[in-house]
């Protein structure tokens, strides 16, 4: 007998967000979430989403233990302003029984009926700059921090319940050796002539805070095309500023001004925290700050976390500014390996920048869908 029950109380809360580091309990490449940063994404008072969407959050108990549980989300910006009919799902855990994700999944269908929405799609979050995607293939390789990690079975419990594919996402990286400076040393000094742009670099994360909503900004007319794009609102931008910002080494990012002191590109990479979360186990306190640090500090590979360019400038190689730059810092730095997030299978322009590094393709992983 399957039981499901809406954690909608802080002890049940955090029930849910403490369940897969029972399911990954000592697994080499599943990588635990802070528990307390879980909580908060999950806190209609303090996560800014839930002004334009609304999550509920269930569990699956069966012989009174906890075996499953699933988010069920809409975002109303989505819906209403786009047109689109969706019912989302995500942070979808379960043991490997398909009755119990046959019984978390009613409960998204069942809030997908009661607002005439037309199909479900995940697993992804609120917004694109949530966690996206069952991982199909690359289960032998460490996660990272803004990715979700799961066992095979998902995919399999999705497609014999009648769910397609509806998005792949495919995940890359190559080794900081492959980087050649010449294929756009040359290149970036034209186009910074040709178009009077000028790179601004950061050793302090003070200097950065000034350009953060100009950032959003273009995060959001440089996304804009892409499918599943939901834009931030001016009180994510505050809140993923104090959230975020803060955490990320400020020589990791970098932005474009053109003469004008317009924001024309920007670029955000991370270093791999996926080690030091292990270490953390969920917690910062005691030693889990000491192995964060440690590893905004020394880690030797780094995440490629977002790269905009304004709509104007794109197919203008302002990513050789970007690349030239991060040459640079990563040659002072030591960097050996390059991992990017997860992009569009479809998304061509973003997989021809990259070509010249030879990336291989690591990681696999797609949203699922099905007509409610």
């Amino acid at each position: 007998m399957i039981t499901i029950i809406e954690a909608n109380s802080k002890a049940l809360l955090k029930e849910y967000v403490k369940f897969p580091f029972t399911l990954y309990k000592n697994h080499p490449y599943w990588v635990p979430p802070l528990i307390n940063d879980e909580l908060e994404t999950f806190d209609k008072t303090k996560n800014p989403a839930f002004e334009n969407a609304e999550a509920y959050f269930y569990l699956a108990y069966k012989d009174n233990k906890i075996v499953g549980r699933i988010a069920a989300i809409i975002n109303w910006d989505e819906v209403n302003n786009q047109g689109k009919k969706k019912v989302r799902f995500g942070w979808w855990d379960v043991i490997d029984d398909i009755e119990v994700t046959k019984a978390l999944l009613e409960k998204a269908y069942e809030l997908g009926k009661k607002n005439n929405l037309e199909h479900i799609e995940g697993p992804m979050g609120f917004s694109n700059l949530d966690k996206v995607g069952v991982l199909t293939e690359g289960f032998d390789e460490i996660g990272s921090m803004i990715t979700w990690y799961n066992y095979p079975y998902y995919k399999e419990h999705l497609e014999q319940l009648g769910y397609v594919k509806e998005k792949e996402y495919l995940e890359n990286k190559f080794p900081f050796k492959n980087v050649k400076p010449e294929t756009f040393f040359k290149a970036q000094e034209l186009i910074k002539k040709r178009y009077q742009l000028t790179p601004l670099t950061f050793t302090k994360t003070k200097d950065i805070m000034p350009y953060v909503d100009k950032m959003f900004d273009l995060f959001n007319a440089s996304y804009a095309s892409l499918s599943s794009f939901v834009a931030i609102t001016d009180t994510q931008k505050e809140y993923f500023k104090k959230k975020y910002i803060s955490f990320i080494n400020p020589e990791y990012i970098l932005f474009v001004e053109d003469k004008d002191k317009n924001l024309v590109a920007f670029s955000i990479v991370m270093p791999s925290f996926a080690e030091a979360l292990q270490k953390a186990k969920g917690k910062l306190f005691p030693f889990g700050i000491y192995h964060m640090l440690q590893a905004r500090k020394n880690s030797k590979d780094v995440l490629f976390y977002l790269i905009g360019v304004a709509p104007e400038y794109q197919n203008k190689g302002v990513h050789a500014i970007i690349f030239n730059e991060y040459y640079n810092t990563f040659t002072a730095k030591g960097i050996q390996n390059c991992i990017r997030t997860p992009e569009l299978e479809d998304n061509i322009a973003i997989h021809q920048l990259w070509k010249h590094f030879d990336p291989e393709t690591f990681r696999r992983r797609r949203t699922y869908l099905k007509e409610i």
